[in-house]
């Protein structure tokens, strides 16, 4: 779709569910930033003080929010930590916690955090299947003494994609707080958080939005918080009008803003505010459609070509999120072979091998190559020559 935007490494590059690739854009925006650097020093704030805001309108309409109550801050773990300060708000009746037993671990590790602070429980929704949720396990987690559930829009192991307004819903009508991660969303699938009424929402933006390792996350806050202070608070969420007064107390600023913390990366967020310049020409509904063509023709390749791979992901447009995930019992080894040949995807322990056609520079002719390639492998069994390999693959 976008694919001569990007820097596109030699071979089949099927991992951008874990770090999305370099643009262009970015590479000039960092240099952009960089030069600034250099020859302004520290001059260079008179245009990088308010540079995550001006990213919010970009953010906003891929989150499904209004620019107000989005912000690009900090990382998914830390604006956690810093939303569970500000909306875990646990009393005698009301203070037990909710995630899901398929959660990105460092989530779980955040909330239980929280659980332990408060002399409360984590309780994790069960998987039946050990790669996807049931709908009605869900809905069974929202029990009358829970104050906080969080939740993933797409799980990061099998892809399944989760029906988040169903949720927030029930959340509102529980009276629970619900917090979503969309880290494997964004960029991919569309979101209406605000519509849905999400009380707040983390992600990050090296995946599906491409803004380089490490670059910095996001978070949404609806705006019917706004009246709420940030639990935990910098004096970069201070209001900007007043920063450098340097009051003794706190003014927020107005919405998602208040929950930045500490000074951003300048580099970093140049990354993001490049990487946002693919998404201003191509909206978030064309590129779902186009995710949604090379996901299907992806399995109906991997069914007919190579049926010893079981897909996970389900098969449901409405169900699955961007990547294509298979099991097999030695999907570590086919990960390293594959890689071996030049053709890039992850593995997950056990035995999730997770593919990722990506619809801005992704085509059907990889995904072809791909089957092929994986063809031959399991035909050959060549891949258990890297039984000996590291088990680390990223």
């Amino acid at each position: 779709m976008l694919r001569q935007d990007f820097i596109y490494p030699e071979g089949i590059y099927l991992d951008g569910n874990s770090l999305g690739l370099t643009s262009h854009a970015s590479v000039q925006a960092i240099g952009r930033r960089l030069q600034e650097w250099q020859e302004q020093a520290v001059n260079g704030w008179e245009s990088w003080f308010g540079l995550a805001e001006t990213l919010s309108p970009t953010l906003a309409d891929l989150m499904g929010a209004r620019p107000e109550e989005v912000i690009a801050t900090g990382s998914i773990t830390m604006n956690l930590h810093a939303l569970l300060a500000t909306f875990y708000q646990p009393t005698a009746q009301k203070k037990h916690l909710v995630a899901t037993a398929l959660d990105f671990p460092s989530d779980l590790y955040a909330l239980q955090s929280w659980a332990e602070r408060h002399d409360a429980e984590l309780r994790l929704i069960p998987s039946r299947d050990g790669y996807t949720l049931n709908d009605e396990d869900i809905a069974a987690a929202f029990q009358e003494d829970v104050a906080l559930v969080l939740l993933p829009t797409v799980l990061y192991a099998s892809g399944q994609l989760l029906d988040i307004q169903k949720y927030a819903l029930l959340a509102q009508q529980k009276n629970i707080v619900l917090g979503v991660d969309a880290a494997h969303s964004a960029g991919s699938v569309p979101h209406h958080l605000h519509a849905w009424g999400v009380d707040f929402a983390v992600w990050c933006s090296y995946k599906y939005l491409n803004a380089g390792p490490g670059a910095p996350g996001g978070l949404f806050v609806h705006e019917k918080h706004f009246d709420r202070l940030p639990g935990l608070r910098g004096w970069w969420g201070h209001q900007k009008a007043s920063t450098f007064e340097m009051r003794s107390y706190f003014t927020p600023e107005h919405g998602a803003g208040a929950y930045q913390i500490s000074t951003p990366s300048i580099l970093a967020l140049a990354g993001l505010e490049g990487a946002l310049e693919a998404f201003r020409k191509v909206g978030i509904e064309e590129i779902r459609a186009r995710s949604l063509e090379l996901t299907t023709h992806f399995m109906k390749l991997l069914d007919e070509h190579t049926p010893e791979l079981r897909v996970v992901t389900p098969r449901e447009v409405h169900r699955r999120g961007g990547h294509v995930s298979v099991q097999h019992p030695q999907a570590r080894l086919l990960s390293l072979a594959l890689r071996e040949k030049g053709i890039v995807p992850d593995f997950r322990a056990p035995d999730i091998l997770r593919m990722a056609p990506v619809a801005l520079y992704n085509t059907e002719e990889e995904l072809q190559q791909t089957v092929q390639v994986l063809r031959e492998l399991l035909d050959t069994r060549s891949y258990m020559a890297f039984e000996q390999k590291s088990t680390r693959v990223v």
